[in-house]
């Protein structure tokens, strides 16, 4: 396949050619055996396939995903959460504190919330109860992180420490398995941010390195605005740290030094958007 064929495959389903630029080989390379499989020998073929049968639409989707991820990516992030975002949350939740992790792929970045919220727990009994939703829309990676089984380069930033506490080693190989009891409050779920809201209203959503990087902005807006309908009044939105929100939105604010974290205004209803560039 070559760079005009996958790129015209990416129009066609409402993706970026810059989102790609990174993972473009590989992707490539799966695509080009789901057509072999469906006996396409070229993109209009393809095309033609997808668009008819809604089984070869959800796979070949399913493909384009990119599942890059390791516990505690963006340290900057994680030391916020724990020094001030969440004792803050607590404070004012004190029964239950609702979670989304949107398109968390193989869950990495879900164990690494349980994880400060086990070291803030071990500091303050009164903590309430943290419930994580964590959505993506390939089943296969949803499988691996309900497993909970990751190889060493996923480890690369969790501390000596906290590796020993929190992760067992395997036996065979270089794996390691996450605590049984982390799995706790984590609830994995089939969903595609285009496809509609969820149901609970959430303290923080974490949206990262998806939507926005992989995305058209005309299908972005209308994905961050079904994202925002879930977000709670002083809820955060947590995007890419390389990441910028296609629009300005008048019921977000800039939260702290980081310019990829957003607070929910207090009095916000419902969301409004303008072009930003």
């Amino acid at each position: 396949m070559d760079d005009h064929q996958f790129r015209r495959l990416l129009d066609h389903l409402g993706l970026s050619w810059t989102g790609y630029r990174k993972v473009r080989k590989g992707v490539k390379k799966r695509v080009s055996r789901h057509m072999q499989a469906l006996n396409c020998s070229n993109m209009a073929g393809y095309l033609h396939k997808i668009d008819k049968s809604k089984e070869a639409r959800d796979e070949c989707e399913r493909l384009m995903t990119v599942s890059i991820s390791r516990f505690f990516r963006d340290k900057k992030l994680w030391d916020l959460l724990l020094d001030e975002m969440l004792p803050g949350l607590i404070e004012q939740h004190p029964e239950k504190i609702m979670v989304w992790s949107a398109g968390c792929a193989c869950g990495e970045e879900a164990y690494s919330l349980n994880i400060l919220w086990d070291a803030l727990e071990s500091s303050d009994a009164r903590s309430p109860v943290l419930d994580i939703t964590a959505t993506d829309m390939n089943p296969i990676t949803l499988k691996r992180a309900r497993d909970g089984i990751y190889p060493v380069s996923s480890l690369k930033e969790v501390p000596e420490e906290m590796r020993a506490r929190y992760f067992h080693p395997e036996e065979v190989g270089k794996n390691y398995r996450i605590k049984e009891s982390l799995k706790k409050g984590l609830h994995w779920r089939v969903h595609n941010l285009l496809s509609g809201t969820l149901e609970s209203p959430f303290q923080i959503i974490l949206m990262r390195n998806n939507l926005l990087t992989y995305y058209h902005d005309a299908i972005k807006r209308a994905a961050l605005k079904n994202v925002l309908c879930c977000l709670g009044s002083g809820g955060f939105l947590i995007i890419g740290s390389h990441e910028r929100l296609p629009f300005e939105v008048s019921e977000l604010h800039d939260y702290g030094s980081l310019s990829y974290i957003f607070q929910k205004r207090e009095s916000a209803g419902s969301s409004t958007f303008s072009a930003s560039g």
